[in-house]
């Protein structure tokens, strides 16, 4: 957790409502850092349904493969997550792990050991002791209450400079429900699924396998368009939980995805992810430009994705934005090995508005200074059109600066 904000910080914080039939408390277990928050212990009421989408790394750490196989019953009574500690490349010491971790939650709480879902982030290889969660969980579970999501986002920092929340309320049938939403991430990302850790809880009466069809889904164009240095974590999980405490005021029990009466909680709900997802863009490890990449008329969305990922992942790229430079022959070559369908002599760029190339070639009216003057500012919007179909996708990714050599190179030490 850094002590400097990332510059590209959202001004303002939401004030983040009490969902009905969630408490959450944080404390400090000693896991790896000092003097700071680094566990969360969220309780849900009974019924709780609970969705998930995890990384697609083939070294999963032992926490998502936990949560894989509880998802299964589709109900939740609590989560727990630890900062500090990714529980991940433990072997048989991390399944023992997340075992005792469980049945700590359990009985704390008061429920089934399948009812327990947990995430852990931090550092990759180091086994984590689960007896530092004896009695803590205990306190936390009889001192939760509805309401602090900011500090629930800090206590899941790792190398984050702000905690990240959103939210968003809608009608569904008569009654007003509620979406609250938090994330940590800033380095290892390139979701591929959601993002590194995110939790969503909501009060509408959905039912698990609907809940489950909307969160994979909605991460498609949100989390799944993300990427801050192009490599997977091995602890990526977005969990959604739904209490349904919405029905005892006129919300209507939802089963099915699909359902006419969700259009509106559904718009919602891929706003609070979007907004989460632009968070963990705007904190790249240290970012100082936010970066849009649109690729359009491609062949298909599918091959306008895959371009729109070249660009984003490509180190020259990303360093030329933390120059300042708009230098499109780094575009270019991202665009020419993504593999992708792409006519050298159709292609346009252009940098904030400013068209810069235009078949094939610099735009005839290129202006340096004019370019130059464009790219200082914090936000920089990247536009490629291929000229070959309809095909369109954005993805967000940030500038690449020493700052970021810097904290990974020092991440254990």
């Amino acid at each position: 957790m850094s002590s400097s904000v990332s510059p590209l910080a959202p001004k303002t914080v939401p004030e983040m409502p009490v969902i009905a039939g969630v408490r959450l408390a944080t404390a400090e277990a000693g896991i790896r850092y000092k003097n700071r928050t680094d566990v969360l212990l969220a309780v849900m009421d009974k019924g709780t349904a609970v969705a998930g989408v995890f990384t697609r790394s083939k070294c999963p750490s032992a926490p998502v493969e936990w949560c894989r196989t509880k998802l299964k019953g589709g109900k939740a009574r609590a989560l727990v997550v630890n900062s500090g500690n990714a529980n991940a490349f433990t072997g048989k010491t991390g399944r023992s792990s997340t075992a005792l971790t469980a049945k700590i939650a359990a009985k704390a709480v008061g429920c089934s050991e399948g009812e327990i879902f947990l995430a852990s982030t931090g550092v990759i290889g180091e086994p984590l002791d689960a007896t530092k969660f004896d009695g803590v969980l205990g306190r936390l579970a009889e001192t939760a209450e509805p309401g602090d999501y900011l500090a629930a986002a800090k206590a899941i920092m790792t190398t984050d400079t702000f905690p990240k929340v959103a939210t968003a309320t809608v009608k569904l049938g008569k009654a007003k429900v509620t979406i609250n939403g938090m994330a940590k991430g800033a380095g290892m990302i390139a979701p591929d699924m959601a993002t590194m850790l995110s939790f969503i809880f909501t009060d509408a009466p959905i039912a698990p396998a609907a809940l489950q069809a909307l969160l994979k889904s909605g991460v498609e164009d949100t989390f799944n368009a993300v990427t801050i240095d192009g490599d997977t974590s091995t602890s990526d999980t977005l969990l959604a939980f739904a209490t349904g405490a919405a029905a005892a005021h006129g919300a209507p029990k939802i089963s099915r995805a699909s359902d006419p009466r969700l259009k509106a909680f559904v718009k919602a709900f891929n706003q609070v992810l979007a907004n989460l997802s632009e968070q963990v863009a705007r904190d790249g490890e240290g970012a100082r430009k936010l970066v849009e990449i649109t690729v359009e008329g491609a062949k298909t969305k599918a091959s306008a994705r895959k371009i729109a990922m070249s660009i984003a992942n490509s180190p020259l790229v990303k360093t030329a934005i933390a120059g300042e430079d708009a230098n499109w022959g780094r575009v270019v070559m991202a665009v020419g090995k993504a593999g992708e369908p792409a006519d050298r002599d159709k292609l346009s760029i252009s940098f904030n508005g400013i068209r810069v190339a235009k078949s094939g070639a610099r735009d005839p009216s290129y202006d340096e200074a004019q370019v130059s003057e464009a790219m200082k500012a914090p936000e920089i919007a990247i536009k490629v059109s291929l000229g070959l179909g309809k095909g369109r996708d954005r993805v967000l990714t940030c500038d690449l600066t020493k700052e970021y050599v810097a904290i990974n190179g020092d991440y254990r030490s």
